[in-house]
Formats: C-alpha cells, sequence, structure tokens
C-alpha cells in the first residue's frame, strides 16, 4: 500500500497575496488565458491606429496641421483687439484667404504657372516658378487675396492649389494712431509701436507655444482717445500746411496719471499699408527724435531755482547787456536792458535771465536737477521707438548757459513733457504710459522730485505767460491756460541758422490744477505776411495750439470757467495761503 504524501501548508503570507491577487476558487489558468486574449485586442488596436494614420497620411498629403509645421511658411495668427480709451477698435484681425501650392502634387507646372499668372498679373512667374519647383511639401503663392480672386482661381480646377483663412491686421482709423499702434508684418507679427509691444510681452510666447492662433483674445485698452487724436492730428495738418513747416507734432498728456491721452507726428503713414513707413520722414518725432528744446527748456532751469530756496518769482537777474562768456556773446530776441524778476524772464522768454539763473546755480547743480527730471537719460515707454537724450561729454559752465535756454542737449520731446508735467502736477515725476492707467497706480510710480511750493510758482508763471506774456495767442478763455514758448534754432554746417528752426509750445490747462498738458512742435515753419515776417513760436505753435484747445477741452470733459481772477489772486495767492 503506497503511502500519501502530504503538501506541507502552505505559509500565511503568500496565501494573503493570492488571495489579494486571484480571490478565492479562482480557476487561474482561465484567468491567465483571459488575460492574454485582452492583451492581444489591446495589441491590435494600437496597430490598426497607426495604420490608420499611415493610410491618411498617404491619401491626404501634408494636411493643414502638417504644412503648419513642416513649412518654414508661416500661417498668420491671431491678434488681440487694440481699442482706446472709450471703446473704439483701433487694430483687428479679419479672415482673408491666402493661396499655397503643393508642388509634389501639381501635375503640369508651366499650365499651372500660365493659369495662376493670368488670374493674377501682379505674380511674378519666375518667382512661382521657383516655389512650385522646390521639393517642399507647401509653399505660399500669394498671400491676402481677394474673394473674388478665390473663387477665379477655384474656377481653374489646379489640383495642389489650395487656399487658407489666414488673420489679416486691419486698422480701421488709417493713419490717424499709426505711430502709436505700429503696424505688422504679413505673418501678423508686430515690427513697429504697440503691435510690437504686444509681441515683446508674451504674445510671440503663445503664438509659438500654439496658444494664441484663432483664439479670442483679452483686448488691450490704451490711454488715447481717438476723438481727441483726431482733433489734434487735423489742427497740426492744417498748420504744416498754412506755415509750410517740413514737418508737425503734437502730444496730449494727463499729468497726474502720465497717460499719453494723444500723441502724432505729421507726415505719418497708413498702417494698412506698411512700406510707407520705410520713409525717413515719417519717423515719429515725439519719441524716436531727440531735439533741441528751446525756451521750453527755462521751466527747468528756472524751477531749479524756485526749489532751492535760493530765488522767488520775484528774484532779480540782470538783463541790461548781452551775457559774454569767452569768446561767445547771449543775446536776448530783444533787448530788456535792465534788471528783471524771474517771472519777467519766463514771460519774456530772456536767454540772458535763464543763462544767469542757470550760474547761480553751478554746473552740478544743474545737472544733478535735469537727472532727477529724467532729461539725461533714455525714456523708457510701451513703444519700442525711443531715443537716447545727446548731452556734452565735458559739461562746463558754457554748456549750463546755453542749456538753461534749451541750446546744447536734445532729448525726446516726450521726455521734456514728462518733466514739465511734474513742475505742475504738485511736483512728482509719472513715468509716461500709453496704456490706461488710474491716478492711484500712477501715485505708486511716482517720486516726488519739486517742492509743491515750487509746483506752484511754476503753474503761476506758466499762466502769467497766457495773461500777457509769449502764449497769449494761446489763451482760450474759460479754459484758464497757461504755457511757455519755444524757439530753438537749427545747427546747419556746423552753426545755428536764425532761419531754420524748430518751434515748441507746451500749454497747460487749466493752470490753477492742471489736469493736462499739451504740446505743439513746428519744424521749419516759413514767415507769412499775417506774422510780420517772423518766424518765433508766439506767431505760429502758440495760435495753432489755441486751436486745439478749442476743439479738444469739451472732449476731455473740461467745463469752462469765465471771469477768474488774474494769476497772482488765484494761483500765487491761494500757494502762500497754504504754506
Amino acid at each position: 500500500m503506497t503511502e500519501q504524501i502530504t503538501p506541507p501548508p502552505e505559509p500565511w503570507r503568500q496565501r494573503l497575496i493570492r488571495t489579494l491577487l486571484y480571490g478565492k476558487n479562482v480557476d487561474r489558468s482561465a484567468k491567465a488565458r483571459a488575460r492574454v486574449g485582452l492583451a492581444i485586442i489591446a495589441f491590435a488596436a494600437v496597430y490598426a491606429i497607426i495604420a490608420g494614420r499611415l493610410v491618411m497620411f498617404a491619401i491626404g498629403g501634408d494636411g493643414h496641421g502638417t504644412r503648419r509645421t513642416a513649412s518654414q511658411d508661416a500661417v498668420a495668427t491671431a491678434r488681440p483687439d487694440i481699442l482706446d480709451r472709450n471703446g473704439m477698435i483701433l487694430a483687428t484681425d479679419v479672415k482673408t484667404p491666402s493661396l499655397f501650392g503643393e508642388p509634389r502634387r501639381i501635375i503640369d507646372k508651366d499650365e499651372a504657372i500660365e493659369l495662376l499668372t493670368g488670374t493674377l498679373p501682379d505674380l511674378d512667374a519666375g518667382e512661382v516658378r521657383d516655389r512650385l519647383s522646390s521639393k517642399k511639401g507647401f509653399v505660399w503663392l500669394k498671400r491676402e487675396i481677394t474673394p473674388t480672386q478665390q473663387k477665379e482661381i477655384y474656377r481653374l480646377g489646379l489640383p495642389g492649389v489650395g487656399f487658407l483663412r489666414e488673420n489679416k491686421r486691419v486698422y480701421p482709423s488709417g493713419p490717424v494712431v499709426s505711430h502709436l499702434i505700429g503696424h505688422v508684418n504679413i505673418d501678423n507679427q508686430g515690427i513697429a509701436g504697440i503691435e510690437k509691444w504686444l509681441d515683446s510681452n508674451g504674445l510671440a510666447d503663445l503664438h509659438r507655444a500654439g496658444f494664441a492662433t484663432d483664439r479670442q483674445q483679452e483686448p488691450v485698452r490704451l490711454a488715447v482717445d481717438l476723438r481727441v487724436e483726431h482733433a489734434l492730428r487735423d489742427e497740426l495738418l492744417k498748420a504744416k500746411d498754412k506755415f509750410k513747416a517740413k514737418a508737425a507734432a503734437g502730444l496730449v498728456s494727463n499729468v497726474n496719471t502720465g497717460e499719453i491721452i494723444a500723441m502724432v507726428s505729421v507726415p505719418d503713414y497708413d498702417p494698412n499699408n506698411p512700406r510707407e513707413a520705410n520713409d525717413p520722414t515719417r519717423i515719429n518725432r515725439l519719441t524716436t527724435g531727440v531735439f533741441e528744446m528751446g525756451s521750453t527748456f527755462k521751466s527747468l532751469t528756472l524751477a531749479m531755482a524756485l526749489d532751492s530756496g535760493r530765488a522767488t518769482v520775484n528774484t532779480l537777474y540782470d538783463a541790461r547787456a548781452p551775457l559774454t562768456y569767452g569768446k561767445f556773446k547771449i543775446h536776448d530776441t530783444h533787448n530788456l536792458g535792465r534788471a528783471v524778476p524771474m517771472w519777467e524772464v519766463f514771460t519774456e522768454s530772456s536767454n540772458v535771465g535763464a543763462a544767469r539763473v542757470a550760474l547761480s546755480m553751478g554746473v552740478e547743480a544743474h545737472k544733478a536737477f535735469l537727472r532727477k527730471l529724467g532729461q539725461l537719460s533714455r525714456l523708457r515707454t510701451e513703444l519700442p521707438e525711443s531715443a537716447e537724450p545727446l548731452v556734452p561729454k565735458r559739461w562746463g559752465e558754457l554748456n549750463t548757459i546755453t542749456i538753461a535756454f534749451g541750446h546744447g542737449m536734445a532729448v525726446a520731446p516726450l521726455q521734456a513733457v514728462m518733466g514739465i508735467n511734474a513742475l505742475v502736477n504738485g511736483g512728482y515725476l509719472i513715468p509716461p504710459t500709453f496704456l490706461k492707467r488710474s491716478r492711484e497706480d500712477a501715485m505708486q510710480l511716482a517720486k516726488q522730485v519739486v517742492k509743491p511750493e515750487t509746483s506752484a510758482s511754476m503753474r503761476y508763471m506758466m499762466r502769467l505767460n497766457a495773461e500777457r506774456g509769449t502764449a497769449r495767442k494761446a489763451d482760450v478763455k474759460g479754459y484758464y491756460v497757461g504755457g511757455k514758448t519755444g524757439t530753438s534754432e537749427k545747427v546747419v554746417n556746423g552753426r545755428y541758422s536764425k532761419k531754420q528752426v524748430l518751434n515748441s509750445f507746451t500749454a497747460i490747462m487749466p493752470a490753477d490744477n492742471p489736469q493736462y498738458q499739451l504740446l505743439i512742435m513746428l519744424d521749419e515753419p516759413q514767415p507769412l505776411p499775417e506774422t510780420h515776417g517772423f518766424i518765433t513760436s508766439g506767431w505760429n505753435t502758440v495760435p495753432t495750439g489755441g486751436k486745439v484747445i478749442e476743439r479738444i477741452a469739451p472732449l476731455l470733459g473740461m467745463v469752462p470757467r469765465f471771469d477768474l481772477p488774474p494769476s497772482d489772486r488765484l494761483i500765487l495767492a491761494a500757494s502762500k495761503e497754504s504754506r
């Protein structure tokens, strides 16, 4: 009789693991067969998907997605709308068809070239032949064709020729905001102005990652007011024609936020036709150009002395005769022949008086004050186009004398506007911006650069200048305008020319509580009979500024006020009472 051997009992750990994996009373061999079957089905599905994709690629050639990845001819991507401060559209995308070819699928290239150039006469036959003879799977033949052209080409029935709907950038207001908005290239990539700023601030990265294509994006709201922009441009064009000037420029800034409400430089260009921007006469003179700002710089010189506490608006300066420095003589437009108080240095725009003010402060104090007001370094804004100021390498007393009245140093006009804003808004230097900004946000960026009482004195002198000085022709009743004129002789063949000048006029409104600053510039205005042969600022930029103020003040929500007291009682007296 055979002895039956009993298997040793299964350890409890193995029994626990087997129960967790298979459960109790399960046929392990049946379960193994089921698992093998399931694995076979899974592998078969994966291989079926791969085979299906290979068949699709073989039949369809280069699909839309493949074309965009493999081709170096990018499809124009979507961009956000750009709006003015009131929601008016300044730039938007529209869908337009573009013509492409697939060289590997075209049967008869000669026939295709003949038919396409016959339908689109502006196509270059040689260029089309080169593109269709390449080994690429996809080439552009013509971007942004019309719907009519699309229908005509479609009727040709050419295999290997098709259409893609692309985003085309459109600027409804044309040249009105061209220098501010900028423009894009054929691939909808920003190459100037705010459009370029958008790309450099994340939009280009979104496009490269594929997240911004054909997707509705949050619009960008600018500080510019299209209504004010249009009025400013209209008056500048009229002034340019009337005074036969080479160019004209203007800017409206909110003195309390730094917002640029309007910016115009003519000649300008139509961003819908960006080739016009290549004309060197069409540069943005307010940010890209740097200029000697003439007597508008006297505002900074006098503010320096007032802020130091060494002078008041009644401090006397010797203007009896020209100021001699070495072999140089500094003259006034008309000899005052006496000592004059600071306020009269301002209203008479005395070069001699301004030079003596600067000399009384010294070279280092002068440099330090201009540096504090942001005049010695490049101004950075959202616009990529900006220029470095031209500052003397060796700054001595003679440089201080000439810079005191706006010669011998060149800055971007927007830079000068920023400095003058600080002189009238209570003393706060606020970086300019082309985007909407609240007063609260502006004050977080602001730096106190002059005392409030200095600011009050500057407002007083600017208002006084409109009451009885060189800015009288801009004293629009009801808006309590203040201002400063500037006539800067241009350097021609190494010498200053009295017949070729750059004129400027900066105005604040209202002078007792400034909200806005207006800058007007005319490049080489010509004398007219009505100006009695004069070409100085008071005869051209000042009346132009007055016309602009008449049109834009109501648009800016300024309510006219009449029968206001003169500046010495409304501004200066109020300033003394507040101390």
